[in-house]
């Protein structure tokens, strides 16, 4: 029993020292004007928490959330191939890909897709 408790008790006593010298070895101490700029966020993260932010990045938010739930949707038909026609499979994903051009179409139309206004 005193094995076990001192051969654990090594081990985290080597770990402890491995950790503190990881946190001394990867400190940064300097701070770039780049590092502190916000990255893709569209608001800077000095200003208050309450001030509005960009709609533009809202937008591309939820559009980069609908896309990539569709791709949710599209990947488990690679299982189904093996237990239904491929006839039945390929009029469903030409429809569902049919629906989401319709939706980049109409978001494009709405001007929700324009970079620059």
């Amino acid at each position: 029993m005193k094995y076990i408790f001192y051969q654990s008790l090594v081990i985290i006593l080597i770990l402890l020292i491995l950790l503190v010298i990881l946190n001394l070895c990867s400190k940064k101490t300097f701070s770039d004007r780049e590092k502190n700029s916000p990255f893709e966020c569209g608001f800077d993260p000095k200003n208050l928490a309450r001030l509005p932010f960009s709609l533009q990045f809202f937008l591309i938010a939820v559009i980069f959330v609908i896309f990539d739930v569709e791709l949710t949707l599209l990947l488990p038909t690679i299982m189904i191939t093996k237990i239904s026609k491929l006839f039945n499979i390929s009029i469903t994903m030409y429809i569902f890909i049919l629906i989401l051009i319709f939706g980049l179409f109409h978001e494009q139309n709405q001007g929700s897709l324009n970079w620059v206004k």
